[in-house]
């Protein structure tokens, strides 16, 4: 589940709870509207949780580290189950009802300005607030002085001392008396927090609540919080949702003000169309969000986003350095090195030369036409190589002399965007990323004689970038081992790829907007990988057989699709936003085709339609 955007916190989390969970629950407990926390059991079984601060606040109840398993458990069977989404608040009162104390507990009233010590004397389930007061001696910590014991009587006078249960956290009790108030409070303020949206009430009731919005929301969340998904497209999606909250509102205030308004005045007409031009841009960027959110859709389409780095260009001294990247250097490496590298005989001209104990701020520190020369060793990086100069990258010694490894998780190990790239005689190690090893985003790189330990994908070569890969030696993808975008160049000589998902997948389905990829191969060794060793994908019309059958070629055979699978695909594309929609048209008329062609030492050739997996292995 972890690949296609099914979190850790899914298969993992639900494994993990299974194992953590208690046996069946009793009819008290069903009442109790949870299996965990119950109230007979004596004492917290929950964690406690200093406050941060300089006010000696009582220790809280920690529930922030819940797994996905118990979030999940708790929506689904506790507290929404099939409700609409206008019946959201309506269904978290009967939930609160059923557990949370109505008054006798204490908690801390957290603000962005303040935080102050209060206790519950009552709750009104429906609005899902708690009537407060303060407690004794006064505990308050703010950002300014002005909040004195008085002050805070006012506001909570003016609040008619009602305040929101999300902005209570539950103090601790040993005794297990407040567990389900605890849980039931942090399950509220995490919904709105995470989960709920403002337009959500506004969206067709078609689909309870549950599956339509708050699993794909919850999912994304863990998703995230285990560095699953790609940096660039979370700071994407944060980017998405506050704009998308931003121009809601607006939309709201000039809908308001044109319901309040009885004139047909000119004004109130230009008030119609910017609200829809602004309900547009919401509709647009709601799309973006449930794309982002759907886990099947967000790694189809890929993220093909890089950060766009700027190259530095020429150095404004006008000089080249050779940087020279060594943990620790012995004598006689230094004089071979010098002899083979540094010399100013073979090199033709005086070198200047920087050293470094870490490859990476080594790259970093390059300016166009510089060169790093990797001395054998083992250096970890936390962080990844991106490249946006022409600059040369060398290992000097053998490739498993040489090795690379990226520390935790993250996004790509090495991204391209140079002019001239060129990589040699190292061993690149990645354990546990979300996207490939390395990716030709824009101009050319060569690869050559390297080892590449892969983790997902492992080269990919975007559209207009250009790859020659030589000599080298990459296994271990669970994805394809080379892949290859529409409008792309890519040279792949003498090389071995095996031990992956697929051994090189090549993307021909935008003819209408990009050339077919470009591509050379010979002498490669691909084998051992679990599916095909070169598969491409490309929609398939039935005027394009017809023609080729006229021509006399053979070794096709055309498959066709049952009524029930165009049922299904047909059902599948009406469900998509109309964004993702527009897309999946290229694969409208997509058929199936297997061949026998060479592709030079390439002995099996697939041709198909992005079929799913338990169909591809037919």
């Amino acid at each position: 589940m972890a690949g296609l955007g099914l979190p850790g916190g899914s298969e993992a989390g639900l494994q993990e709870g299974a194992e953590e969970a208690k046996p069946a629950p009793t009819q008290e407990d069903e009442d109790a509207c949870s299996d965990y926390g119950s109230r007979d059991k004596p004492g917290s079984a929950l964690g406690r949780a200093v406050p941060d601060g300089s006010v000696l606040f009582p220790d809280i109840f920690r529930t922030d580290h819940l797994l996905f398993y118990e979030r999940f458990k708790a929506y689904q069977d506790y507290i929404l189950a099939d409700c609409k989404a206008s019946e959201v608040k309506e269904f978290t009162a009967e939930y609160l009802e059923k557990v949370l104390e109505p008054s006798g507990w204490q908690a801390v009233w957290r603000t962005n300005v303040f935080e102050v010590l209060v206790e519950v004397v009552d709750v009104e389930y429906s609005a899902l607030k708690a009537v407060v007061q303060l407690c004794e001696p006064f505990l308050c910590e703010s950002q300014v002085s002005t909040f004195t014991l008085e002050c805070m009587q006012e506001l909570l006078e003016l609040k008619e001392r009602r305040i929101p249960l999300q902005e209570l956290w539950v103090v601790y009790d040993e005794s297990g008396d407040f567990d389900q108030t605890a849980l039931a409070v942090e399950h509220v303020r995490f919904f709105y927090e995470c989960i709920w949206r403002t337009w959500d009430e506004e969206e067709e009731d078609d689909f309870d609540y549950f599956v339509r919005c708050v699993e794909p929301r919850l999912r994304l969340h863990y998703d995230i919080l285990e560095h699953r998904v790609p940096s660039g497209l979370v700071a994407d999606y944060h980017n998405y949702l506050s704009q998308c909250e931003e121009l809601y509102r607006k939309f709201l205030n000039v809908r308001n003000n044109i319901s309040s308004s009885d004139s047909d005045s000119e004004m109130e007409n230009v008030s119609m169309v910017e609200g829809l031009k602004l309900y547009e841009k919401v509709e647009h960027l709601k799309q973006k969000l449930k794309l982002i959110e759907n886990p099947l859709l967000r790694y189809v389409f890929g993220y093909q986003k890089y950060s766009g780095l700027q190259a530095k260009g020429q150095r404004p001294t006008g000089i080249k350095i050779t940087h020279v990247v060594s943990s620790t250097v012995m004598a006689s490496l230094l004089q071979s090195l010098i002899r083979d590298k540094l010399c100013p005989e073979s090199c033709g001209e005086e070198l200047e030369i920087q050293f470094h104990n870490d490859p990476l701020a080594a790259v970093n520190a390059c300016y166009e036409g510089d060169t790093v020369i990797i001395c054998p060793g083992h250096y970890v990086v936390d962080g990844m190589f991106c490249i946006a100069d022409s600059i040369e990258i060398e290992g000097y010694g053998l490739p498993d002399d040489i090795v690379i490894e990226k520390q935790g998780k993250g996004d790509n190990f090495v991204d391209c965007t140079g002019a001239n790239i060129k990589i040699s005689n190292l061993k690149l190690v990645q354990h546990d990323a979300v996207e490939g090893i390395l990716n030709v985003h824009q101009g050319k790189t060569t690869l050559e004689n390297c080892v590449l330990q892969c983790e997902t994908t492992g080269i990919t070569v975007r559209t207009s970038a250009e790859l020659l890969m030589k000599n080298s030696d990459l296994y271990g993808a669970k994805g394809a081992g080379v892949e290859i975008y529409p409008g792309s160049t890519c040279t792949l000589l003498d090389n071995g790829i095996h031990h992956c998902k697929e051994g090189i997948l090549i993307k021909n389905f935008l003819d209408e907007h990009f050339d077919i990829p470009k591509i050379s191969m010979a002498n490669n060794m691909i084998h051992n990988n679990e599916g095909y060793g070169v598969v491409l994908v490309k929609p398939t019309v039935a005027s394009d057989v017809k023609d080729a059958s006229a021509e006399g070629t053979t070794g096709y055979a055309q498959s066709t699709q049952s009524s029930d699978e165009r049922a299904h695909e047909e059902g599948f594309r009406e469900e998509l936003p109309e964004c993702v929609a527009d897309e999946l048209e290229l694969y409208k008329q997509a058929e199936i085709s297997e061949g026998n062609h060479e592709i030079d030492t390439v002995s099996q050739y697939l041709l198909y339609a992005g079929l799913p997996e338990e169909k591809r292995a037919t």
